[in-house]
């Protein structure tokens, strides 16, 4: 049998990030032949990812890089099963090694299959699920091309990637404020007007049902019923249902008493608290009409105004789960 010396050992451990008893095992069983010691943990690996296949990878780092020139940046989520193996610095220092090479890449076919020191990605993932004994994989890749990119990333749980339509003045600053909004508030499109108008009417029909169940309990709570609107979208606000809700404001500050000559100072707050309560699916998934959160006096669009002409041309969210 062929003497297997320590310093062989630690170079299969860093070749390969296995454990050292791990290692000297693979040299032994492959009589000091490091090629052949290499094939056998990775022969180990893919044991130990077919058993673990089916196994729950909610756990992990969520991590992403920008180029050089702003101009394009991806977001991964390196995924495992547990905390104690995310919050490892090897494992993020793994997710980094893997989000390097992401980059160069447009598709997350070309990723998996990009080289890692010899092996593909996608070798690479089942090798260290064999070394780490735990499900890793790479369930979200996104990209984004743009005149400017920035990104942000939540304490490696969750990363945004926001693209504007040109580089401004503190494009840094505007696109890190954005891709912090969404990764706090989780939209899912730029503006109301990217919904379809039957997406809408679905909406609009659970979140009513989903009120009126609620205040059922609430009546049988004694508490305050929660208000149930008409509508749940900028969409639905035509010009004819602004007037039917100005008109009914109208007929509400008559019966209060309120004196005619007033109403004109009365009526914007009103209109704007019907546009607000009528609005909820837009404040929810649409980037453009959310509250900005650090400033909820303003929307997020008229924060993105605030910068001139400058518009939002894409982001994405990838998250842990």
């Amino acid at each position: 049998m062929s003497k297997i010396s320590a310093a062989d050992v630690k170079k299969l451990r860093e070749t390969t990030g296995a454990g050292m008893m791990d290692c000297k095992n693979a040299l032994v069983e492959a009589e000091g032949n490091f090629d052949k010691a290499i094939e056998i943990l990775r022969k180990k690996g893919q044991k130990i990812a077919a058993k673990r296949a089916d196994r729950d990878s909610s756990e992990g780092v969520a991590i992403a890089k920008i180029s050089d020139d702003n101009t394009y940046g991806v977001a991964i989520v390196l995924a495992c099963e547990t905390d104690f193996v995310a919050k490892n610095d090897s494992y993020k220092e793994l997710a980094q090694q893997f989000v390097d090479i992401a980059i160069n890449h447009k598709t997350k076919e070309e990723f998996l299959a990009a080289d890692f020191g010899g092996v593909t990605v996608a070798e690479k993932l089942i090798e260290q699920t064999g070394v780490i004994g735990e499900k890793i994989e790479i369930p979200s890749f996104e990209r984004v091309e743009a005149p400017y990119v920035g990104a942000y990333t939540h304490v490696g749980k969750i990363s945004a990637i926001v693209g504007l339509n040109e580089k401004v003045d503190n494009a840094d600053v505007l696109t890190k404020d954005l891709a912090m909004q969404v990764a706090s508030m989780g939209a899912t499109t730029l503006s109301y007007k990217d919904f379809t108008p039957e997406f809408v009417e679905a909406e609009t029909e659970a979140r009513i049902a989903a009120i009126v169940k609620d205040n059922e309990e609430l009546v049988r709570l004694g508490k305050t019923l929660k208000n149930v609107p008409q509508f749940v979208s900028k969409l639905q606000l035509t010009d004819e249902a602004l007037a039917k809700a100005e008109e009914a404001a109208k007929e509400q500050l008559k019966a209060e008493g309120k004196p005619e000559q007033i109403w004109d100072r009365i009526l914007p707050g009103k209109m704007e608290r019907f546009i607000s309560d009528n609005t909820t699916l837009d404040q929810e998934q649409c980037l453009l009409d959310q509250k900005y959160i650090k400033d909820e006096k303003k929307t997020v669009g008229e924060y993105v105004d605030s910068y001139g002409g400058v518009g939002v041309e894409k982001f994405v969210r990838v998250t842990l789960g």
